[in-house]
């Protein structure tokens, strides 16, 4: 079998190659064709292939063009559309809304091969040609856009992405599961708009009598004329993501129709997991990307091993519960280390595991044994404030697997990338996986997400008091001495989120003088759909307890309040110096050891002129008592 084979046919030439006349299901993406488990696109490709169904792939059609999504006719079944790997607005815009040069999941990095809100524009262009093919949407653009919410880019509240796209399905979260049983109804003759049933997908209908326990929540055009509904609705949301307890939630439009989204689907089991994992990717681009230099993202999780989903760390600003939900599902070590192994035997293989982790590295299991039968709990976090007294901190496990991927001949170091959550490695009491990271998984810096240091904004953000960072930096040194290492910490900071003024701004940059550190990037709050912060920034209202938000919306604020961050860097000398003025902190513009800028030349002349003036002053006045 060559190459072009072994991938999903993307050609009608490819698929006639296979003896087939039509396929059963046409997947349509905003990224390349990349057939690895890291890809969303390539997992559901293979997991309906492995069900039976033959499946196709268009991979970044021209939205222009009626005829690039017909290369394959229509499909017996319909039609799976997602913008790819991130969400199309995301992947097209810096926070600043300023257009973003490159997209690493085009061949060749190039720019401009998918159109913004990519779900909806590609849903359109199949609905121009066929009338009334089943269209299922899916991926972290519909996942998050499943109900009405606050979009950035447009500066609008906007429907549920199911309206505007003509889509009939929503399969949200990770979808495995969902898009196997949308795909077996469809099979048995059902008609897609009578697929109601399915956990993990959201429908729309008149008729919301069938549906059982669910809550209504404000409707559409309530939420619209009144933000703070949406703050509410929000909350109800985000209290339903977890299948043991969550509810249907409905969600009314003026023409009378109702989104319905059914609870989610049960987490993985560890098995299925695996199985997942194990079907034949050939993990690669597709061969026809050669020409164009292949698809950069391949680079970055080429050598990296996935070993869980979920996160209950419950960070604000994060729509990872909105999309995978907080139950922690795992692979087992056998299938993380064949995988491993496949790794070890690419030519392109130095010894290096970039990453062995998910959302969160070092999360290997549930938070608590209750979860699995009762669910997460809707009114507390395991976590923020405090971790739960219920909470199992244990690192055994991932200390055992990283153990074994160490000894497996041919890798010279293993590295943990994704993320350490700090808080959860203090609480656990034994200090085994802490020293062993940091003498085996560190490549001379460890990147953490303390995010700030204020704890007024630290609330808002959902992370722990900064005392627990400090405690964290003070373990992690001592570590690295008594190891005789020197290694550093890498901290990821944000500024302008919600609940940040230029004082926690200056608290933040008094603090990085104090630790000798500018950081090189700073990550400046990017409102994106389905995330509590969001919700923050849009109604400044803080869901989870209705309190008032600061909201930092003017460009020139957000440009000082990174600044700040950044004091050091002589082209942010102008807006710190404002920011500073603005704050009535002007006692750090001097040339104290305090301080964070030095004066303007025209304070330095002002005050040296204010001097010499003074010392006149004084001897004039020592002059006129001598002649008295």
């Amino acid at each position: 079998m060559s190459l072009a084979n072994g991938f999903l046919p993307i050609t009608i030439e490819e698929m006639r190659e296979r003896g087939w006349e039509r396929p059963d299901f046409v997947y349509v993406c905003g990224d390349a064709y990349v057939d690895h488990p890291s890809f969303g696109a390539a997992i559901i490709c293979r997991v309906l292939e492995s069900h039976g169904y033959k499946v196709c792939f268009i991979a970044q059609p021209d939205w222009k063009k009626d005829e690039s999504i017909r290369v394959f006719g229509r499909p017996r079944l319909g039609f799976f559309v997602s913008s790819g790997n991130m969400d199309s607005m995301v992947n097209h815009y810096f926070v600043s809304k300023r257009r973003r040069p490159t997209d690493a999941y085009t061949p060749g990095g190039v720019m401009g091969k998918r159109p913004d809100h990519a779900t909806v524009v590609y849903c359109n262009l199949i609905r121009r040609s066929y009338k009334d093919v089943p269209i299922i949407i899916g991926g972290i653009e519909a996942s998050l856009r499943r109900m009405a919410h606050y979009d950035y880019w447009s500066n609008s509240f906007k429907h549920s992405i199911l309206v505007d796209s003509q889509a009939d399905l929503i399969s949200y979260g990770m979808g495995e599961k969902s898009v196997v049983e949308i795909a077996d109804a469809l099979d048995a003759g059902i008609a897609v708009k009578d697929i109601t049933f399915i956990a993990g997908t959201v429908y729309r209908t008149k008729d919301i009598s069938g549906v059982y326990d669910g809550v209504e929540l404000p409707s559409y055009e309530s939420m619209r004329k009144d933000p703070a509904l949406y703050a509410k609705s929000f909350q109800i949301q985000y209290s339903n993501t977890d299948p043991c307890n969550g509810k249907a939630l409905m969600e009314g439009y003026p023409d009378g129709s109702f989104v319905v989204q059914n609870p989610p689907q049960p987490p993985l089991t560890e098995a299925e997991m695996d199985g997942i994992y194990s079907l034949p990717y050939m993990r690669a681009y597709h061969p026809s990307y050669e020409k164009a230099g292949g698809v950069p993202a391949i680079a970055e999780i080429k050598f990296s091993l996935i070993s869980n989903r979920g996160c209950f760390g419950g960070c604000s600003f994060c729509a990872l519960t909105f999309h995978q939900g907080r139950t922690v599902q795992v692979r087992s070590h056998e299938s993380i280390l064949e995988e491993a192994k496949l790794i070890i035997q690419d030519p392109e293989f130095k010894g290096y595991i970039h990453d062995v982790g998910g959302p969160t590295a070092n999360f290997r299991h549930p938070s608590c044994q209750k979860q699995l039968n009762q669910g997460v709990c809707k009114n507390r976090q395991c976590l923020f404030p405090k971790p739960c007294p219920n909470m199992d901190a244990d690192h055994g496990d991932y200390l055992e697997l990283l153990r074994k991927l160490r000894a497996l001949p041919g890798v010279k170091k293993v590295f943990i990338r994704s993320g350490i959550r700090f808080d959860y490695l203090l609480a656990d009491q034994d200090d085994t996986f802490f020293r062993e990271l940091v003498q085996y998984h560190v490549s001379g810096q460890l990147k953490v997400a303390p995010e700030h240091i204020s704890d007024a904004v630290l609330s808002r953000m959902g992370k722990p008091e900064n005392v627990v960072y400090e405690r964290f930096l003070k373990k992690y040194r001592k570590l690295n001495e008594e190891l005789g290492l020197k290694q550093f910490v890498v901290p990821y900071l944000m500024s302008s989120h919600p609940g940040s003024t230029l004082k926690e701004a200056v608290e933040l940059a008094e603090y990085l003088r104090d630790l000798g550190y500018m950081p090189q990037q700073v990550q400046d709050f990017y409102p994106t759909p389905s995330t509590m912060s969001t919700v923050m920034y849009y109604t400044g209202i803080d869901p989870r307890d209705n309190s008032r938000v600061y909201v930092c919306k003017n460009p020139h604020e957000k440009a000082m309040q990174r600044a700040l961050i950044q004091y050091r860097d002589p082209a942010n000398y102008e807006l710190v110096h404002e920011a500073l003025c603005k704050a009535g902190r002007q006692d750090l513009i001097g040339n104290g050891p305090k301080c964070l800028i030095r004066p303007r030349r025209s304070e330095r002349q002002n005050a040296g002129q204010n001097s010499k003036n003074g010392r006149k002053k004084t001897i004039r006045n020592i002059h006129q008592k001598k002649g008295r």
